[in-house]
């Protein structure tokens, strides 16, 4: 737990890390709860219809352990790999707290998959057994044939065949005992989002949940706070959706709210966070954008939000500012990758929170910006975003991938392969990618000012800039805008755009090409894939 201390100098040097011998995410995240407060309200799910539904802490640490007994009488032992390929719902998070329990490894996975992403992820992962419900099962029954460990297919909906996961909840009695894991045994592998290169799992330990709690608490202002209900709308499959929302929110006896698998929607997500009456979000930046779109929220929205935490790609002070002024909310950015996450964070609370800035180191956590050859460079420095270990949170390394592993390192850095500058003060703000700066007559340029920019204009729903190659220039900036409802694409507008850039950043930082698209490429949790716009550029000059 994080002390409460709204000094940020003073919590930094008073922070220590407390990592017990024995922890078990399942065990801690239910049964601990359970034993004290069965009662307690621990999820809560959204529905269109206004039958929200609850679940206590007793009815979760109950069927959870059942669900683990059930997967044990399958020959599912410890350290196999089980994949959930769920929406958020209570099944879900039964299924991850009973894989847990049982000492077995969780591998979540989106809906969103094509049956290529999914062959190559279970089959890379080995696993074993995959619970899902009927649109799942039908892609896995699709390539299933070429998954030869796939022993187990458990399904939430009622399919012939197809073991039924509240059925077998029901027939087995809780299991007997829960696996007493350390924290350096492997409890999750998540996959990267594969933005720059083929995903690789990343495998990490029990410990990773304590990894993430103080900078969790620190962004949401020491939750937990009396009324605080969380709720996401990012996939549960996601690092983001299952580490920075649903398991610290368990932990720490804050309700989550879950929602049925969707398009995004603005309006209904103001919905969800006016009637389940969320006082804590983590919200993308993308979803932050389009939620834009809803004039004037407050007045028809009764919105009791107290926090909101956002990160996944550069916020940009346009977002930072509509929040406040729409929301009455300062929006605390922070910073993480699938490998190691949460490790800056801001807190409104605290005072630690600039707009544009992914905040300060988070407690516990060493950050720094540093060069090719692993030396800290001085503040206002462009270099590499990297974490020191050991750290809690710290991935155990890539799924049979020990090679990749050590490039992760540069002595006792982990590398992010992101771009960065930290300030005198601290704050750390994103540059780009490595593969995302720009060089343009001599300039690097990071696409996240400029997408910021372009994403101010009102005409900007939104925004992805990359570099495209040039004889002269070496490159130049090319900027992929998706438009606002009820705008059209025409040359002028593009003009008004390309100066409103001009006139806001730099001459040299402008979009000289600007192509408007329905949509942007975007990774399951968020992110735009820059890569296969760069691809496409790289193809355009080529021509």
């Amino acid at each position: 737990m994080l002390p409460v201390i709204d000094h940020y100098d003073t919590l930094m040097a008073r922070f220590e890390w407390v990592i017990p011998q024995s922890f078990n995410i399942g065990a801690a995240v239910s049964d601990a709860w359970a034993a004290h407060e069965p009662e307690r309200v621990c999820l809560e799910h959204f529905s269109p219809d206004g039958q929200h539904q609850r679940l206590s802490y007793g009815q979760f640490a109950d069927q959870s352990s059942r669900f683990a007994a059930a997967l044990a009488a399958c020959g599912v032992v410890a350290g196999d790999r089980v994949a959930i390929l769920l929406p958020q719902g209570f099944e879900a998070a039964i299924a991850h707290v009973g894989i847990y329990k049982l000492g077995a490894i969780a591998l979540p996975l989106a809906l969103l998959f094509g049956v290529e992403a999914l062959a190559y992820r279970l089959k890379d992962a080995g696993a074993v057994a995959v619970v899902t419900n009927g649109f799942g099962a039908e892609r896995i029954a699709a390539i299933r044939s070429a998954l030869p460990d796939l022993r187990v297919l458990i399904s939430t909906d009622t399919m012939d065949g197809v073991p039924s996961f509240a059925a077998l909840v029901a027939a087995h009695p809780p299991i007997a005992a829960i696996a007493d894991t350390g924290p350096d045994d492997p409890a999750m592998m998540i996959y990267t989002s594969g933005t720059t290169g083929p995903p690789k799992g990343a495998l990490h330990g029990h410990r990773v949940l304590l990894g993430h709690v103080p900078g969790f608490q620190f962004h949401h202002d020491f939750l937990p706070q009396p009324g605080d209900r969380m709720w996401t709308p990012a996939d549960w499959a996601w690092a983001g959706g299952l580490l920075n929302a649903l398991l610290p929110s368990l932990l720490l006896g804050v309700p989550v709210v879950s929602s049925p698998a969707q398009k995004f929607d603005p309006h209904m997500a103001f919905s969800i966070l006016a009637e389940m009456d969320v006082r804590n979000a983590f919200i993308p930046p993308t979803a932050l954008r389009l939620m834009k779109a809803v004039e004037r929220p407050r007045d028809h929205y009764d919105l009791k939000l107290r926090t909101i935490g956002s990160a996944g790609e550069a916020l940009g002070r346009e977002t930072f500012e509509w929040a406040r002024d729409a929301l009455g909310i300062e929006v605390a950015e922070f910073y993480g990758q699938t490998e190691c996450n949460i490790v800056l964070s801001s807190s409104a609370a605290c005072g630690v929170i600039k707009g544009g800035s992914m905040g300060k180191a988070a407690p516990g956590h060493r950050v720094a910006i540093i060069d090719d050859a692993g030396r800290v460079l001085p503040a206002g420095s462009i270099g590499q975003v990297a974490v020191q270990r050991p750290d809690p949170v710290m991935f155990l390394g890539y799924w049979k991938n020990e090679d990749a592993t050590d490039r992760k390192f540069i002595g006792d850095w982990m590398t992010t392969g992101d771009q960065g500058v930290m300030d005198a003060e601290g704050y750390f703000t994103f540059f780009g990618r490595d593969d995302d700066v720009i060089t343009s007559s001599g300039y690097r340029i990071g696409p996240g000012e400029i997408e910021d920019c372009l994403v101010g204009h009102p005409a900007v729903q939104l925004a992805a800039v990359v570099g495209k190659p040039d004889p002269v220039r070496t490159e130049i900036v090319k900027a992929y805008v998706v438009l606002a409802p009820g705008q059209t694409p025409s040359e002028a507008l593009e003009r008004e755009i390309r100066d409103w850039v001009k006139t806001r950043l730099s001459m040299h930082e402008y979009p000289r090409e600007i192509a408007f698209v329905d949509a942007l490429p975007l990774t399951t949790s968020g992110k735009v894939i820059r890569r296969l716009l760069r691809d496409k550029a790289v193809a355009e000059a080529a021509e």
